[in-house]
């Protein structure tokens, strides 16, 4: 984060935590890790989470890791790379953020999240360090910074051969930067989090190019010539060798296929042909590019096999990133939370599906660029729903609305705050095809705007049971 960065949500120093007591539920983890500062109240500052990993024994200098930074595409590519490695025969752990559902998710090993108990396990085995940073430090562990303490002594523990270590939010001084991995990897970086990371693609570029350490290879997707320079820069400076989508390794063809595409992929020491990939769009095809560049450098001079690549490719999931959930309407969920995400998205609608009409149910944080969002989508929906979720940080559905009059046609925008409302109210308007001009049943929903509005509409989804087949 650069010195002139403003942090408008940056905490005062307040009262310690109480000392933890051990935990017995997943209820009670979630608790105490939810009474510490949230992963929105920031002090950039490493103190805390190397005091806490030091107490901890250093789990992160444990197990090799490749560490991953950029505005979109760092789950979907990590899940990738998770699935490369594994193909390996090596034991992997994951740290992703923010979870889809339940908080568990963004601790995995070998590909699946930790379950009640081991999550449990992994808190109580943390939770008595915890007060002693709390003490020793200006500010208490946050949130965000006691998960990733709890991900990296699990890792340690388990233990894994390699973990795949997503930021939380930029990269320098984003808590997860206390490990020095073999592979950093920057997918591309557009503007998010502006209040905190600046407001351009090179400022923030040069706060993510700081998980970039010395004697690292770094895997950099394709950036824009304003992102791209500080990266480099950075790179040089710490003696990094430096692979390039575009120039190492890419993206050769791909065609969209009934339940995904079909892709050949260039990567560092040779070609892969005929690869199915089971999501969608020309932007998942370019992170399968990048994890496969970072699984290469990873792996050293070793060709990878081809049929190993294709078959763990085939095994790539990406929980709520243009997801089908539900049928008959077609609901489709996808975590984008920012006008890169939405075009990529958008883009892969036109590509993969031909849904007409389509309704947009959207729910936006009130930090977010929701006018550049609504922009992105407006071509491609026929009607939006505005509502909200259960969180604070949630932008009123009123407010959304208002917005999206400025983008829509005011007959093209409805307002309902209840989430699960807003679903049957867009997944009638899907049904009715013909009064938009549309066969019968050839419409859909895409629920977007966050990851939690996401989670929230899954977690509804579920409870309901299908009104058709799942897909």
């Amino acid at each position: 984060m650069s010195d002139t960065t403003e942090t408008p949500d940056a905490p005062e120093p307040a009262e310690q935590p109480d000392a933890p007591r051990l935990a017995e539920t997943c209820r009670e983890v979630e608790d105490a890790l939810l009474s510490r500062w949230p992963e929105t109240k920031l002090e950039p500052s490493l103190d805390r989470i190397r005091a806490f990993c030091e107490l901890l024994g250093d789990p992160q200098a444990s197990f090799r890791s490749i560490h991953l930074t950029g505005t979109n595409g760092k789950t979907s590519t990590s899940r990738m790379i998770d699935t490369l490695l594994r193909a390996l025969e090596l034991r992997t752990g994951r740290f992703t953020s923010p979870h889809v559902e339940r908080m568990s998710e963004r601790i995995s090993v070998d590909g699946e999240p930790l379950d009640d108990e081991e999550f449990v396990r992994a808190f109580n085995d943390v939770a008595p360090y915890t007060h002693l940073v709390d003490t020793d430090q200006p500010f208490p562990l946050s949130f965000f910074e006691t998960v990733v303490g709890m991900a990296y002594a699990a890792f340690a523990d388990a233990p894994v051969d390699v973990a795949i270590v997503e930021v939380g939010m930029g990269g320098t001084w984003d808590a997860t930067n206390v490990i020095d991995a073999d592979v950093a990897v920057v997918l591309p970086v557009a503007v998010d989090h502006a209040a905190f990371l600046g407001d351009t693609p090179g400022a923030i570029a040069r706060e993510k190019a700081g998980i970039i350490k010395p004697g690292s290879i770094a895997v950099l997707a394709e950036q824009s010539v304003d992102a791209a320079t500080p990266l480099l820069e950075h790179a040089q400076e710490v003696g990094a060798t430096v692979v390039r989508e575009g120039h190492d390794f890419g993206v050769i063809s791909r065609v969209a296929a009934v339940g995904g595409q079909v892709i050949s992929l260039q990567g560092l020491r040779g070609r892969y042909d005929d690869i199915f990939l089971p999501v969608f769009g020309a932007h998942q095809a370019q992170n399968a590019a990048v994890a496969l560049a970072a699984v290469e450098a990873f792996a050293g001079e070793a060709v990878l096999d081809d049929e190993l690549v294709r078959a763990a490719f085939a095994e790539v999931t990406s929980p709520g990133r243009l997801e089908v959930i539900r049928r008959s309407p077609t609901i489709v969920l996808d975590a984008a939370h920012n006008p890169h995400g939405a075009q990529a998205t958008a883009a892969a609608l036109e590509d993969s599906f031909q849904f007409n009409p389509l309704i947009g149910v959207v729910g936006v944080m009130g930090d977010k660029d929701h006018e550049g969002l609504l922009a992105a989508f407006e071509p491609h929906f026929a009607h939006v729903v505005c509502t909200q979720n259960s969180t604070d940080r949630a932008m009123p559905a009123d407010r959304l609305g208002e917005a999206a009059l400025e983008v829509f046609d005011e007959d093209r925008v409805s307002v309902v705050p209840d989430l699960a409302s807003a679903l049957e109210a867009a997944a009638t308007l899907a049904e009715a095809g013909e009064a938009f001009g549309s066969p019968l049943g050839s419409g859909a929903v895409l629920v977007t705007g966050s990851v939690v509005t996401v989670g929230e509409a899954r977690a509804l989804l579920a409870r309901r049971g299908s009104r058709g087949s799942q897909a």
